[in-house]
């Protein structure tokens, strides 16, 4: 049955396409640092891919949450992988080593996120403190070794390292971060007890609600498949809890405050649907499809909205509905991993759908992807291409928004070549 969330192919601009400028835009945002590594030269950039000082992003790079470095340099070694070019492989392993060897990550597990730029000091946060940290945010790190290691292969020394690293941050996280409901706190102190307020300092609606919060067990699940050491009872407990909760869909956004966040469902599905195979519990994959994944149907815009291109998107929350490129990247994979799952042609359309919803989203001529799709007038229009009233926002964050999308447009492209 047609739903109406379907979006015909461009085949003046395809996926192949739209993933060339936004690796191509990625590597602009890049120097090189000390010789043979690289680093992002901000979190938040324009379409000319300067440096927006005025923004919490602006002077901040490394792993944690939107600057993505570790991400950024996985995403960048596979579309290398995917697309013959030995030289944007040697680059995203510059960065992978900038992670590794620059202070991010300390010897016990503990990830730091951030480097600010202008003063070379590592920090916890978006807000430049050491105040609080995300879980969350560290254990998708934590994913992000494990990923990354699977990319360069045993045969490369960052393997073993990458894969070690994963398990200590694991550990860490098991071993520190307090309980919040059965859940994890939204964010932590630097010795892992909760932090009870917001980002910017005032009472925390999500403190023990945060869909962040699956990327821990999804880490402990994905040690286990590689054989390496995880902590299962722990995922068994926190995901009965979970579900025994209704499912928990609070922002994932370390700067917005919605309980129910398009992305949040997308984590939770591809948790659960991981947990269901490595527990051999199929109550979790019922969850996963039946709430999890079903909750993404009221996000879905099968139309454009004020002028701005939206029809194929998913917007973010009630609270903040702009549709953000990275969120939706995030769902494309969780639908597609529902269609290796089920086989049923729906999932992989919608996932096609929203990556080629997302490909008519490039401006300027360097390949810059948007941050997102601000069709509801949210940040002004001072802050849109053209400074429309309704549209596309004129920054990105060159390791994620920009680039998160070519995970899920390689996976396509396969499926399509083997006939899926």
């Amino acid at each position: 049955m047609d739903d109406g969330f379907r979006l015909p192919e461009d085949p003046d601009y395809t996926l192949r396409d739209s993933a060339l400028d936004s690796v191509r835009f990625a590597h602009r945002c890049l120097e090189p640092h000390d010789g043979y590594r690289w680093r992002a030269i901000s979190t938040f950039v324009d379409t000319e891919a300067r440096v927006q000082t005025w923004h919490d992003f602006g002077q901040l790079e490394g792993p944690g949450w939107a600057a993505n470095a570790l991400g950024g340099a996985y995403q960048l070694h596979a579309w290398g992988a995917f697309d013959n070019c030995h030289l944007l492989q040697h680059v995203a392993l510059g960065l992978m080593d900038h992670v590794i060897e620059d202070g991010f990550v300390q010897g016990d597990g503990f990830v730091w996120g951030y480097r600010n730029t202008a003063s070379n000091e590592r920090c916890l946060n978006f807000k430049h403190n050491n105040d609080w940290f995300c879980p969350g945010a560290m254990a998708r790190i934590g994913l992000q070794m494990l990923w990354s290691a699977d990319a360069v292969g045993p045969d490369n020394a960052r393997y073993g390292t990458l894969r070690d690293m994963a398990v200590r941050t694991a550990e860490w996280l098991v071993r520190h971060v307090a309980e919040a409901d059965g859940w994890y706190p939204r964010r932590c102190r630097p010795d892992g007890a909760m932090y009870s307020r917001s980002a910017e300092g005032g009472d925390e609606p999500l403190a023990a609600a945060s869909g962040d919060g699956y990327h821990i067990p999804w880490l402990l699940l994905e040690l286990h498949s590689r054989g390496l050491p995880a902590d299962l009872e722990h995922v068994r407990a926190r995901l009965d809890a979970a579900i025994a909760r209704g499912g928990i869909y609070g922002s994932v956004n370390h700067d917005t405050y919605d309980a129910d966040e398009n992305v949040a469902h997308a984590l939770a599905f591809r948790t659960l649907l991981r947990a269901s195979r490595e527990l051999r519990v199929e109550r979790y994959r019922a969850f996963a499809y039946d709430d999890a994944l079903a909750g993404l149907d009221r996000f879905k815009m099968t139309e454009d909205r004020n002028g701005a291109a939206t029809r194929g998107l998913l917007y973010m929350e009630d609270s903040w509905d702009t549709a953000y490129l990275w969120e939706n990247a995030e769902i494309a994979l969780a639908y597609i991993e529902a269609f290796t799952d089920r086989q049923e042609k729906r999932f992989l359309c919608w996932a096609i759908t929203i990556l080629r919803a997302i490909a008519k989203h490039h401006y300027d001529h360097l390949g810059f992807l948007t941050e997102g799709v601000d069709w509801n007038n949210h940040v002004g229009s001072r802050h849109h291409i053209g400074e429309a009233e309704y549209g596309a926002i004129k920054y990105t964050e060159p390791l994620l928004n920009n680039l998160h999308h070519i995970e899920a447009v390689m996976r396509v492209l396969r499926l399509v070549e083997a006939g899926s």
